[in-house]
């Protein structure tokens, strides 16, 4: 099982990195099983250095917001377009409402959308998936529009992504164990921040240590937050390995 992240910025594309999209890879049936965890604005250019993109199996997005879902567009004109034809129609797991939310995003005027191209699937929470060699849980997590945390697990490893969130426990119970905590820190303790948004370095600490995670990878600061005072905010509450992550970065869980 291996996880890159494609992009990691928070809220918007930074000038080192799109916006939120991870790919998730292990064996299936003889090949490579390719899932992103959110497309958000700008990732697919930079998908494509990692894989080519009718290769890519499922879709995963936690939310719809646009830094997490608007290259989504982008992945429909080459599904739909491609010189070699068509693509495989993609299953779309998302909040309820995606297949009409982001058709209207791209301008489509057919009435069926994007749903030729796409398989569209609806989060539940505290529900089960299985796509190829993944079994997907998803909790409702705390934000302003519907949000999901995803535990992406095989038989033998698992990632768990907050998404986007603000504090909420669902997180200790669903990264129980996890190998991979990938997990939000938009905000920084020393100033007061919007209820139900989003979480501090010391938030995604706290829930790593009661977790018991093995690894907790930060996400998803922005370009205008202090990267160091998230580092320090998540030190404050955990002893364990962690990094900050970077657009390219990869973990290969073996």
């Amino acid at each position: 099982m291996k996880l890159t992240v494609i992009g990691c910025a928070g809220s918007f594309p930074g000038p080192e990195s799109p916006a939120s999209c991870y790919l998730v890879e292990a064996p299936f049936e003889g090949r490579v099983y390719r899932l992103l965890l959110d497309l958000g604005s700008g990732s697919l250019g930079n998908l494509q250095r990692f894989c080519d993109l009718r290769d890519i199996d499922a879709v995963a997005l936690s939310h719809l917001h646009p830094d997490h879902c608007f290259d989504m567009s982008g992945l429909y004109v080459v599904s739909k377009y491609h010189p070699d034809g068509p693509l495989h129609r993609i299953p779309v797991h998302a909040p309820a409402g995606a297949a009409a939310f982001l058709a209207r995003g791209y301008g489509v005027d057919d009435p069926l959308g994007m749903t030729e191209q796409f398989d569209f699937s609806n989060w539940r929470d505290g529900g089960t998936v299985h796509l190829g060699p993944f079994t997907v849980a998803s909790v409702l997590v705390d934000h302003p529009v519907p949000a999901f945390a995803l535990r992406v697990a095989t038989e033998d490893h698992s990632v768990t992504y907050s998404g986007d969130t603000g504090p909420t426990e669902a997180l200790v119970e669903l990264a129980e164990g996890t190998d991979l905590f990938l997990c939000e820190a938009s905000f920084v303790e020393s100033v007061a921040n919007p209820a139900n948004l989003h979480l501090t370095g010391a938030e995604a600490g706290d829930y790593a240590t009661r977790a018991g995670v093995k690894k907790l990878l930060v996400t998803h600061i922005p370009e205008w937050t202090d990267r160091a005072e998230v580092e320090a905010d998540v030190k404050g509450t955990w002893a364990g390995p962690y990094e900050l992550v970077t657009a390219g970065a990869s973990y290969d869980l073996g």
